[in-house]
Parts: structure tokens; sequence; C-alpha cells
């Protein structure tokens, strides 16, 4: 898929690169960097059908409940009235990205929650829901009056996924878990960086993110419970520090067998020798990976040094992690020499695992990128037209699709009272009584 225009503007001038101009065009048009696409209510996939309520707030509940909304499940983000899901406020240039992007596909019914009334609105709402989703320290959803047993009640098959720091029992159950806490006890920070420099967090929110779609993947197994085998519904205790921990491979088992810490090694690894990036001459870099015997072979030989397969220092995998720093300036040295597109053209002639090490923008750019549609554009109405990540993964029969975008905070008051039957009468009086936003 070749870039594509848009008529919007973006930020009320073109953008800053193009690459096919239209010669007819007689208004400046904005450069887009993924398949354009429109969004289409009727839009279905195979979670049709399924209803989620979705009252976490941030990352995970959201990033969980994206994986359903993408694929057809009809999300309804539960809001506070007063200012919305925090992850409004995350955005750049003073605009919500974030939530433009993970509130996607779902709808906002904004309640005051601290008002009984909206409570028995949930309850209402939960007759006909097969998920709920929530992100409260453990024991407030009771409080709130919408434990299991009140839901069950009311549906008994219904799933409740409860998304929290450290999980519903054990002794730090009690303690705030943003993501970056969970990062660094996790065991993760530990093991990135630099030896010899401090620990290193990371730029995202990755406990988050990798519970969502962890939780994603236990939601289709607590359904199938229901749907296939009869079952009733469940309760899903999720938490962010179990699933960032499983991440982190046999970290566990090494140190059992071992007795001893990993150090921190930068982009290396402590399992494969040469991994690694490795500076070009004109300022850039190059990622590559040898974790099986013939493409360290491969490695050797393209690099003018195919005696070092004979090298009993480099003879096996564990021998060459143990004299990883004497590996990598052998490849340092000669990636040194060339440009990365030199560098990179000889390394895929030879079948060499190893590829450039992107900026966004580059990305955004590849051509890989492009034909694959990893990014689409949608429409935006504040920025003409928004990039985001394309559904994830791609399924052959029922890949899902874009039908709403992320709501403005309360969008769907109206039309889901309706549903429950409120009329415009009774909508009213709920917003005056600060029930509803």
């Amino acid at each position: 898929m070749a870039y594509l225009w848009s008529d919007a503007m973006v930020g009320g001038s073109i953008c800053r690169r193009c690459l096919h101009q239209n010669s007819e065009a007689t208004t400046p048009l904005a450069l887009t960097w993924g398949a354009m696409r429109t969004y289409d209510p009727s839009a279905a996939g195979p979670l049709a059908g399924v209803r989620v309520l979705d009252l976490s707030r941030l990352v995970a509940g959201n990033m969980l409940s994206l994986q359903l909304a993408d694929f057809g499940a009809d999300v309804i983000k539960v809001e506070p009235s007063d200012h919305g899901d925090p992850l409004r406020a995350w955005g750049d240039s003073h605009i919500a990205t974030s939530w433009k992007v993970y509130a996607r596909n779902k709808k906002s019914l904004a309640l005051n929650l601290r008002d009984p009334v909206a409570i028995d609105i949930l309850l209402q709402l939960a007759e006909s829901t097969s998920i709920m989703i929530e992100g409260f320290r453990p024991g407030r959803l009771e409080q709130m009056g919408l434990g299991l047993d009140a839901l069950h009640a009311r549906n008994p098959k219904l799933v409740l996924v409860r998304i929290s720091g450290f999980g519903q029992t054990g002794p730090y159950r009690e303690r705030p878990g943003f993501g970056t806490i969970i990062e660094a006890m996790s065991g993760f920070a530990d093991r990135n960086g630099f030896h010899d420099r401090e620990p290193v967090l990371p730029p995202l929110a990755l406990a988050d993110m990798v519970a969502g779609l962890s939780g994603a993947a236990a939601v289709l197994m607590a359904l199938r419970e229901v749907e296939v085998n009869g079952g009733l519904g469940q309760v899903i205790d999720l938490s962010l520090l179990e699933p960032l921990f499983s991440i982190l491979g046999a970290e566990a088992a090494g140190y059992r067998a071992t007795s001893k810490l990993k150090q921190r090694a930068g982009s290396a690894s402590s399992t494969a020798s040469p991994r690694n990036v490795y500076a070009t001459s004109d300022g850039k870099w190059v990622a590559l990976s040898a974790s099986i015997q013939s493409m360290v072979e491969r490695v050797f030989r393209v690099v003018g040094k195919p005696e070092l397969i004979d090298d009993p220092r480099f003879a096996t995998n564990a021998d060459r992690v143990q004299h990883r720093g004497e590996v990598d300036g052998v490849v340092a040295e000669w990636v040194a020499q060339r440009t990365q597109e030199e560098a990179l053209h000889i390394l895929e002639q030879a079948d060499v695992t190893a590829g450039p090490v992107y900026n966004i923008a580059q990305f955004m750019e590849d051509p890989h990128v492009i034909e694959r549609e990893i990014l689409v554009e949608l429409p935006d109405d504040e920025m003409g037209s928004i990039p985001m990540h394309n559904i994830v993964p791609t399924l052959s029969g029922t890949p899902g699709g874009f039908r709403l975008p992320a709501p403005r905070l309360g969008e769907h008051n109206e039309s889901l009272l309706t549903e429950l039957g409120f009329n415009a009468d009774a909508i009213a009086n709920l917003r005056e009584q600060g029930v509803i936003s």
C-alpha cells in the first residue's frame, strides 16, 4: 500500500514530507502513513454479540478491552462523570492520542459511581453483559455493591476480570500497583540496561500492556467455559506482576541451577552471542542476532573471520556468551566500516538475521510496514486523520473492523439508558441529579 493523501489538513499545514504528489490538487493535502480506513458501524467480528462493561482506568484494562472491541465485542467504557478515564489526559501536543488509539471501537457511559442509582444502572446492564472489567483496589467493588454475588445474582454467566497491581490475595493486595513499581519488583528492571549503570525502567506502560494481552486470552478461555462447556461465570484475578514476570522466561530456573544472578548486559544477551546493536559509519545502528550455530558460522564468514568457527573460545553458544566481548568486538569492527545500508545489504545476501534500528518515523515509512498495513489512518476531528496500529492479530475469515472512533465522555449515555427503558424525561432527571454527566 503506497502512501495515501487525505483531504484533511494536519495542524493547519501540509505534512513535513510527501512521496506522491497530486498534481491536480488545488489545495494543500496532508500525508498519511497508513492505509486510509473509515469507521463502519456495521462492521462485525468473531466477538459480535459479546457485551463488555469496562470500569477500569488507564492502560491495562483499556488494552484488554481493546482486543475484544477490535474483534466485534460491544465494549462500554464506564467512566467517572466528572473527568472520565485518566487515559484521556495522556497524549502529545495537548491531543489525547492515547485515548484516541486505545478507546477506539468503544462506547462511553459517564456515571457518578458514588450514587446508588448509578450502581443500579450497572447492575441492570450486567444482566446482558458477558464480561466486566474492573481495576479498583481489592475489596472496593464489594463496597460499591458490585461484588461477584451481586453480579451473579443478576447474571450467573458473567465473567469478572479484576485487575490490580499485586492480585486479590497476598500481603501486597492493598498496595497501589502502577506498572512502574511492577516493572521494578518483577526483576525486569534489574535485567534491563548496562551492568555499570542503574537499572532501566521501560519508557512505556509495559507491565500494563502485557497484563492486558494476558487478560484478553484469559477472557476467551472463561467465555469458552460458559458458552461451550455450559459452565458459570468466574473471576479472573489479573495482577500486573505475574504476567510481566512470566515473560522473563527461565530467570528463576537459571538462578536455581547456578546460584548466580545474571548481570545486566545492555543490548547483548545472556543466552546467545553474537546478539547486539552495532554502530555504522554513517551514525546509524544495525541489530544482529545469531542464536543458532549455522547463523553464527554465516556471521563469522561474512565479517571475514571464518577461522573463528573452529576457535575453541567460540565453539558453542555457551563459549561465545562467556567471550561475548570478543565476539561483539569482531562484529562491531566490521559493521563500523560500512554504512547501515551497505552492512544490511551484505548481511541480507549472506542470509544473516539482521535489521536496522528504527525510530518511529523510520518505522512508519518502511515499505514492509506500508504493504502489510501495520499502520492504518482513521478519520479524526482534531488531526484530520490519525495513524494507529491495525487490528492485531490478522484473522483470515473474521478479521474484526473499525466501527467507532474513541468516544466523547458520556457520548452513549442516552442510547444505553434508553436500551434499559429510561425515557427522555428520566434521562434528563438523572443528569439533573448528577447521576450521569
